[in-house]
């Protein structure tokens, strides 16, 4: 009624103005109601020690992985459920100890791999996941996850592929493993110019896409796993590194960080980084032997249910939405991930699914001061592992574990007692000091072991195949 008093001129402003308003409004309401985007980088193998911000090396710069511990939460007790590749990441896309349905070991080589061995089908991936909730789904780089067509990522809630179903793979030449070629969806690739600048480029191109919607972005280098390749771009960066094998593992790890900035580079670019929640984490630890790989101050190695096995660099990214600059050292998995995410995109995790993991949202913001975990377990063959507070029950490679690791069951028997802080390189077993707490610990990992299943298949050629494999389908 206003507005029609008015002379026609200022009325034409007026709803002009109006209709100004109301579209800014609106863009602001969908600004506000949009579901987050998702991005989880995983390097492979990577140790506890070797990033810029974990504070235990130099040599070797990482500027754009350590600039999202400098905007979110860098965990220094983060973890992941096995202490090698494909069981970590059957947990991750899970978010359910592997262990609980078989997937304890990894599947081995193309050629020797029956077509049963994989991640159980019936199980749901992050991707199946988001996808449900209508969420754009990309995987890119390494699988693990068995050979078989049922096993592939596209048949895992992942709408785009692009990457190899191996454990690992030349980072040259594409068809340097026939059995194990490079995928883009189904289809072998011709030829690449270096893996880990591929799957961040293919993964940029990615996010360019999708830019109008949600998207779930799996980015699973094979930086700086074995082989001990890189371009002379990267190795050029090291020529002061007298020891040639160090030197080739920093340009590896240098070309990863590269590829890091280059995907949060399509982030920034598009205005989407903080709409995005960002995790990095290595999948085991570092293998130092053959690569140089360091865990720091950690005893041990990968496939060693030692800290050096299985705590690993984990970092969590979300502008705006937890805080910046924050070092916490409570006890975290690989596991929570997934319901991490779920929360973050509004989409309730249905207490069917069993996950293991927790949301660890209210812990990063200060909404929630408890520990996330009462205790994290472990099995691995006859190795073990639980850690419950600053307590640790494990039986390892000189621990209570000797010759092939990975035949027979695990028991507690001679399991030893560490006290993580105020012991992280677990050198002094103060089991017999401690026999009440050794006992409730035994305790934990028994009762969490009895909710656990016989392995599908076993570790080596000579095991895989066998009937309890048909169980993966």
């Amino acid at each position: 009624m206003f507005v029609n008093l008015l002379p026609y001129r200022l009325r034409l402003l007026v709803v002009i103005s109006l209709a100004i308003a109301l579209v800014h409004a609106l863009a602001a309401s969908s600004v506000a109601a949009r579901q987050p985007n998702v991005l989880v980088i995983v390097a492979d193998d990577l140790g506890y020690g070797e990033l810029g911000c974990q504070g235990y090396t130099r040599d070797i710069p990482t500027p754009n992985i350590d600039s999202l511990a400098a905007h979110g939460v860098r965990f220094t007790s983060g973890y992941v459920s096995g202490p090698y590749c494909s069981p970590t990441r059957a947990g991750l896309l899970t978010g359910r100890y592997q262990q609980r349905f078989g997937h304890e070991f990894n599947p081995g080589r193309a050629e020797l791999t029956p077509p049963t061995v994989g991640l159980p089908c019936q199980e749901a991936t992050i991707g199946d996941r988001f996808r449900a909730a209508g969420y754009a789904t990309g995987w890119f780089g390494k699988s693990h996850l068995g050979y078989a067509p049922q096993f592939h990522p596209m048949k895992r809630g992942f709408e785009e592929y692009y990457g190899f179903l191996g454990g690992m793979h030349d980072y040259l030449d594409a068809s340097g493993d026939s059995a194990n070629p490079i995928l883009r969806g189904t289809t072998p690739v011709a030829s690449i110019d270096y893996t880990t600048d591929a799957f961040a480029r293919e993964s940029a191109e990615y996010i360019e896409r999708n830019k109008s919607r949600p998207w779930l972005c799996f980015l699973a280098f094979n930086a700086v796993h074995s082989p001990l390749q890189a371009t002379p771009k990267y190795i050029g960066r090291f020529q002061h590194i007298d020891d040639p094998k160090r030197r080739v593992f920093a340009a590896m790890l240098s070309g990863m960080d590269d590829a890091v900035g280059m995907v949060l580079g399509s982030l920034r670019e598009h205005r989407l980084e903080e709409d995005t929640l960002i995790v990095f984490l290595s999948d085991n630890g570092g293998p130092t032997t053959s690569m140089t790989s360091g865990n720091g101050p950690l005893r041990g190695f990968k496939s060693q249910t030692w800290e050096g096995g299985i705590r690993v660099p984990f970092i969590v990214q979300w502008k705006g939405h937890i805080p910046a600059g924050t070092v916490d050292d409570s006890p975290v998995i690989q596991l929570d991930i997934l319901p991490t995410a779920l929360a973050a995109a509004g989409v309730a995790a249905s207490p069917a699914w069993k996950l293991d993991g927790v949301n660890l949202l209210p812990h990063m913001t200060g909404q929630d001061a408890g520990a996330p975990h009462d205790s994290l377990y472990w099995r691995f063959g006859q190795q073990i592992a639980l850690r419950s507070g600053d307590w640790k029950l494990v039986k390892a490679p000189g621990g209570g574990v000797e010759g092939n690791t990975r035949d027979g069951r695990a028991t507690t028997a001679d399991a030893q007692l560490y006290n993580l802080r105020q012991d992280i390189g677990e050198s002094q077993n103060i089991a017999e000091k401690h026999p009440g707490k050794l006992q409730e610990l035994t305790a934990i990992w028994e009762k969490h072991n009895a909710e656990m299943i016989e392995p599908l298949w076993r570790d080596g050629p000579n095991e895989r195949g066998n009937k309890r494999g048909k169980a993966a389908q």
